[in-house]
């Protein structure tokens, strides 16, 4: 590797050999902070901001967080489910294929840093995949529920054998 020729540079001193101050140097083209405040402040602050009517319409906007994917068709589409993962996905993949219209149905983790799953249905003539979809979701939920009511009951049951 050749070594490195060190340039001078002159300074209005003439001192030739030193290099230049840093006060010297010339400006960023970055915008300073008072500059950035200025221009993101509303031309008409002096107008009072209506306060919202009532709290959501305060809330953040919600994200929807299932979509089709491109390519899909009436009975073969793959959906995009955002913040979800393998919980889901092995649970919904179970009840899909039970439904006996359902001919596949798969999910996946495109990559584990990604929070995204993929599940991927078709079905027969008889149902369309956004209708498996939403059957599948309904049953999962029924099942969850009945999960949490035996639960919610046990744990009475030994709450009050306990004390008692």
């Amino acid at each position: 590797m050749a070594p490195r020729s060190k340039t001078k540079t002159e300074t209005p001193q003439g001192a030739g050999d030193e290099d230049a101050p840093m006060s010297d140097a010339p400006t960023s083209h970055q915008p300073t902070t008072e500059e950035v405040d200025e221009s993101m402040a509303d031309p008409d602050e002096d107008e009072a901001v209506p306060e919202a009517e009532n709290e959501e319409d305060m809330l953040p906007e919600e994200v929807q967080r299932v979509r089709i994917l491109p390519g899909s068709t009436e009975h073969a589409a793959s959906f995009e489910f955002l913040e979800e993962g393998h919980t889901l996905g092995n649970a919904l993949r179970f009840i899909i294929n039970r439904n006996p219209d359902v001919e596949l149905c798969a999910y996946a983790i495109p990559h584990p840093s990604e929070p995204k799953m993929n599940v991927r249905i078709q079905t027969f003539e008889g149902t369309t995949a956004i209708e498996a979809l939403t059957k599948g979701l309904r049953d999962l939920q029924d099942i969850c529920d009945v999960v949490t009511d035996k639960f919610v009951d046990a744990r009475q049951e030994f709450a009050s054998g306990v004390t008692a």
